[in-house]
């Protein structure tokens, strides 16, 4: 995750920011095109070869970062692809055509965009391709093992390297895309449980509702005792109905540790923070010990905890423990939540600590806070025979 918030791998630049540094990561291994611009610079060609030289390098320099840059951020059209994989091969034959040995490193660049741009299958195909133009290009100088040898590694290495990347971009945004549906095959299953749940509540009171107006009505005008007492009935089932809808609502609205849990390091990943967070609640919490607004109560404060730590705390790690200990009072059930972030202030709370702070002795629990460095959120809540 951090390597993936640094260098922007599978997604496109939000920002300058994030432009400038992938531009830096891709642009580092220009340095490689020191021998032909040190050529350029000692005055070996004439005033038509310097001329070419120059040209050449910045149109062949703009083509690669273009390539590469966009290729890790969102994919070319294969005509664009083709057509400028074209001119990068025709520009380094050219160049080492007219100007000699010391362009023959441009063919490691078009190894590598070969391995940045195409398919597998292709890339292959390019690299190999790439590589043998140099071997044959170099052969025209006197000395071709010395100077194409060390060029075949980085030719060959970089070319396959780029298409390890390649895949890592794919797979990458293929995770996301799967994370995206999972989550709204999630949220479907939900929305149709509270629909089954609805429907199991309300379908035999509404029924039932339904059916004793009807009989009331015809009672109505002969028996008004007895569609008094119809009236009464359904008054009765109406107000259950309603009891059970509060009651089903309320239980979806109150949080779960391990909902909770899950969601935390869910929304810890998506900011870039490392997180060391539970996959569950301790087993020796999970016997009954921990009731509903004990466990909601320490579900809020996890979630407060977290939604701090993600907005104003600046913070690289964050460390989540839940662990029952032995007290005077008894036993707790403990919940820590520990970031390294610089923007933690020493003070009185803030609205959402008081609130969480009243939840929990609602509950019988505790609130604990200390700031630097970065910030701790301590909240206990009793276990047991405490409770």
């Amino acid at each position: 995750m951090n390597q993936e918030r640094a260098i922007g791998i599978g997604r496109a630049p939000q920002n300058t920011r994030d432009a400038a540094r992938k531009m830096l990561w891709i642009g580092i291994w220009l340095i490689f095109l020191s021998t032909p611009l040190n050529a350029l610079l000692d005055g070996r060609y004439s005033a038509a070869g310097q001329a070419l030289g120059w040209t050449g390098l910045i149109v062949f320099v703009g083509l690669y970062l273009v390539m590469v840059f966009r290729n890790t951020s969102r994919t070319l059209a294969p005509p664009v692809i083709h057509t400028t994989l074209a001119a990068l091969g025709v520009i380094a034959i050219g160049l080492n055509l007219a100007l000699g040995s010391p362009w023959l490193v441009l063919f490691v660049y078009v190894a590598v965009n070969c391995g940045a741009v195409l398919s597998l299958r292709r890339a292959t195909w390019g690299i190999l391709g790439a590589t043998a133009l140099m071997c044959l290009l170099s052969l025209r100088t006197d000395d071709p093992p010395g100077l194409v040898g060390p060029l075949l590694v980085p030719a060959l290495l970089g070319g396959f390297a780029m298409t390890g990347v390649r895949q890592l971009i794919r797979t990458t945004v293929e995770l996301k895309e799967a994370r995206a549906t999972v989550a709204q095959l999630a949220a479907n299953e939900e929305r149709l449980r509270m629909a089954r749940d609805l429907h199991d509540l309300l379908g035999h009171s509404l029924s039932l509702i339904t059916l004793k107006s009807e009989l009331a009505g015809r009672m109505l005008p002969d028996h008004p005792g007895q569609a008094a007492a119809q009236v009464a009935d359904i008054e009765q089932v109406s107000r259950e109905a309603l009891t059970d809808v509060r009651e089903a609502v309320t239980g979806y609205r109150r949080p779960t540790l391990p909902g909770e849990l899950a969601g935390a390091r869910t929304a810890l990943a998506a900011a870039g923070i490392t997180a060391d967070v539970p996959a569950d609640v301790p087993e020796d919490c999970r016997t009954g010990d921990l009731d509903e607004d004990q466990e909601a109560a320490l579900a809020w404060a996890l979630r407060e905890g977290i939604t701090n730590v993600v907005r104003h705390s600046a913070a690289r790690h964050c460390t989540v423990t839940l662990s029952s200990r032995q007290t005077l009072d008894g036993r707790r059930l403990e919940l820590m939540v520990r970031d390294d972030g610089r923007n933690a202030v020493a003070g009185p709370h803030g609205n959402g600590l008081t609130g969480l702070a009243e939840r929990l002795a609602t509950a019988g629990g505790t609130l604990d806070t200390r700031a630097g460095p970065g910030f701790t959120l301590t909240a206990r809540v009793p276990l047991g025979s405490g409770a």
